[in-house]
């Protein structure tokens, strides 16, 4: 498996800007997610890489030759499409088979990679059905065959779990992190769905409009969000943002929230009078009656071994997860305690966090 690295990659349409100076690179046997909303240009990303759109400037490395303007047929990597695009007419065996068939690969080795490449998902035993009749698990993991019997130098995958129900799209992402695990390929993996992308992937690449927000793994992206829409986008319940108005000085360690003294992580840059957001996680909210910050009981949902309490306060309404054992009247005041550490602070205006231990790392690292 190769190393991808993509380097000021644009792709426009006319007037629109699909892909905005993307850069990143995905390791030798890394697993990337692009994620983001339908339109923030992750398939025209995608697409690129494979060779199926030409950008309009940029570069696009593989395995440390510059594939930019190769044919796709020229960049040996393997497409999973959403759809599962099988040979109705042919079985399973002839359908994983039927890239090294066009390949003039001989029969007897494509017979031993064929056989090879089931055991490895697990649909050994249904070499010899016809596709036709399988549940959309069996021809998902048939495509994936097609694809992995090549040994291609990197994998993409175009949203390959989003035509499946809930419970199959559950177990799929176990085991194609389990693949992943096995065969260590370097893969590119698109989806609009933030649990897919946090359970499979190394790294995740947040989208939006054309532009990647952010690039880290699931723990950076999630605990260190570098703008409002990352905060927004990851998380279920999303973080919180609370607003008020206020200017600051770099290296401010509080903020003043409805009057109250808030300790924050270190800003860092001076800050105009302008609207704020203090941004705190639904997990990272406690609820303590001494606390002078307060609010009214909104609203709860139950989930199990837990409950998401809605709390109205002077900035807004904000959700925190707490045990389910404990009951709330509607209306009722509570005191809000936040642990600085888990905390970050955005600029209303950019979107940007001016304050999270992301960009105490960068400065100090």
């Amino acid at each position: 498996m190769s190393e991808i690295k993509i380097v000021n990659l644009r792709k426009q349409f006319g007037d629109f800007v699909a892909v905005e100076d993307s850069s990143f690179t995905v390791e030798d046997g890394e697993f990337l997610a692009l994620l983001g909303p339908s339109g923030c240009g992750k398939t025209t990303t995608l697409r690129m890489i494979a060779g199926l759109e030409l950008p309009t400037s940029g570069k696009i490395h593989l395995d440390g030759e510059d594939v930019t303007f190769n044919r796709a047929s020229a960049r040996d990597i393997a497409f999973v499409f959403q759809l599962f695009a099988l040979y109705p007419h042919m079985n399973v065996r002839r359908n994983i088979g039927f890239p090294l068939l066009s390949q003039g690969v001989p029969k007897a080795e494509i017979r031993a990679r064929v056989e090879e490449t089931a055991r490895l998902l697990r649909i050994d035993q249904i070499l010899d059905r016809s596709v036709s009749g399988l549940a959309g698990g069996d021809r998902q993991r048939v495509a994936l065959g097609r694809a992995i019997v090549r040994r291609p130098k990197c994998f993409l995958m175009d949203e390959p779990l989003g035509t499946l129900d809930a419970e199959f799209r559950e177990v799929m992402v176990h085991e194609l992190r389990e693949l992943h695990n096995r065969i260590h390929a370097t893969t590119v993996y698109v989806t609009h769905d933030q649990h897919e992308a946090m359970a499979m992937a190394d790294k995740i690449a947040v989208m939006n409009h054309g532009v990647i927000e952010q690039f880290g793994t699931p723990q950076e992206i999630y605990n260190r969000p570098a703008s409002m829409y990352v905060a927004d986008f990851i998380g279920s319940p999303p973080m919180n943002f609370m607003r008020f108005h206020s200017g600051l000085h770099r290296g401010a360690q509080s903020i003043l929230l409805d009057g109250i003294d808030i300790p924050v992580p270190e800003v860092s840059e001076d800050v105009r009078p302008r609207e704020l957001a203090l941004g705190v996680r639904p997990e990272h909210i406690r609820f303590n009656d001494a606390s002078r910050l307060r609010g009214a009981v909104y609203g709860s949902e139950y989930l199990g071994t837990n409950q998401v309490v809605a709390v109205e306060t002077a900035s807004g309404i904000v959700k925190a997860r707490i045990p389910a054992d404990r009951s709330f009247r509607l209306g009722e005041t509570v005191g809000l305690e936040f642990n600085p550490a888990t905390l970050a602070l955005f600029d209303c205006a950019s979107g940007r966090a001016i304050a999270s231990s992301l960009y105490q790392e960068a400065r100090h690292g």
